[in-house]
């Protein structure tokens, strides 16, 4: 359980899909008359990073309708706020959706009306950042893009590029993302998870990154850490996830102490909480067993975040004034 009084958080990778918990998922799996295995909870237990994205997929498939995706933001928002979220950015994954007969409005407009009600339910300001998954075609990922800007107006902010890093690295996405800078929309893929080095510097450099979905992986570079230092790139870090998924062996090697010693900008998120067992509570506690403070954690979250300049100076009051402990 979160503390009765926690530090305030910002979340900058998180998603959406990844947040619904078991019992919630059996219930809108049940309204939409979609089967799932009875054990939900002994499927979270991943192998490795291709198990989960099978699983990911199997139980993300349950999600048909307007209303729940307006309810996955709602319920999310809500937990996260008892964690002491202020801000949020979600990730959601229109063009599986899409495959499976589901339509581009009700998806984004689900999400939208969902982050809406988030900020007038439970305070928590949220953006929203689609991802484009690896192995979509150039025109699914131009549609991606294009429905994003449509959407600008009601929160969504960047478009990401998220699944099996090691199968397809960055570079042929390149299109898509200048397609989606043009169109006034920031650049967030996941990069340095599964796959190295290379695949950071391809983001940074094909796709005009201007945060780094994990990252970690920088450090088999050391040219390229310091370069992420010197750009200010925010990593969004996720300990837990990193740990579940294999990406690393023990919490105790995880290279966020070596990132930060070096200058590097680091958020922390969860990534897919109830796939993972965690919490925003939680990753930010592993964070700090690795050296990084609440409060520098919070303020890379500032520095990263895709909003407009008058919410972030709101976020930076609500760090100055927070009477931080460490």
């Amino acid at each position: 359980m979160p503390a009765a009084d926690p530090f305030p958080k910002i979340e900058l990778h998180v998603h959406l899909e990844g947040t619904v918990r078991p019992d919630t998922l059996r219930a809108i799996a049940k309204r939409n008359d979609y089967a799932l295995p009875d054990d939900l909870e002994s499927l979270y237990r991943f192998r490795d990073f291709a198990h989960f994205i099978e699983v990911w997929i199997l139980t993300t498939n349950a999600l048909r309708t307007e209303a729940d995706f307006r309810q996955v933001v709602v319920n999310y928002a809500e937990e996260a706020a008892a964690h002491g979220a202020v801000y949020l950015e979600g990730i959601f994954s229109p063009a599986e959706r899409v495959a499976r007969g589901v339509g581009w409005d009700e998806i984004f407009g689900g999400y939208c009306d969902g982050a809406a009600e988030a900020r007038e339910k439970h305070g928590v300001e949220v953006r929203l950042t689609p991802d484009i998954y690896r192995g979509a075609t150039a025109e699914e990922a131009e549609q991606v893009v294009r429905h994003s800007a449509e959407y600008r107006e009601r929160g969504i902010v960047g478009v990401g590029l998220g699944g099996l890093e090691a199968g397809f690295p960055p570079e042929p996405y390149e299109p898509a993302f200048t397609l989606a800078r043009s169109l006034g929309l920031a650049s967030v893929p996941h990069a340095g998870e599964a796959a190295g080095a290379p695949s950071v510097r391809g983001a940074l450099e094909d796709l005009g990154a201007d945060r780094i979905r994990h990252g970690i992986r920088a450090v088999e570079d050391k040219g390229l850490v310091a370069e992420l230092a010197g750009r200010g790139t925010v990593l969004d870090v996720c300990p837990l996830s990193n740990l579940r998924t294999g990406v690393v062996r023990s919490l105790e090697e995880h290279p966020l102490p070596h990132l930060v010693s070096a200058g590097v900008l680091c958020s922390i998120s969860t990534d897919d909480p109830a796939m993972f067992e965690t919490d925003l509570s939680r990753d930010y506690e592993a964070a700090t067993t690795l050296g990084l403070s609440p409060r520098a954690a919070y303020d890379a979250g500032v520095a990263g975040a895709l909003c407009d300049d008058e919410t972030r100076e709101r976020l930076r009051q609500v760090g100055d004034s927070h009477q931080w402990d460490r």
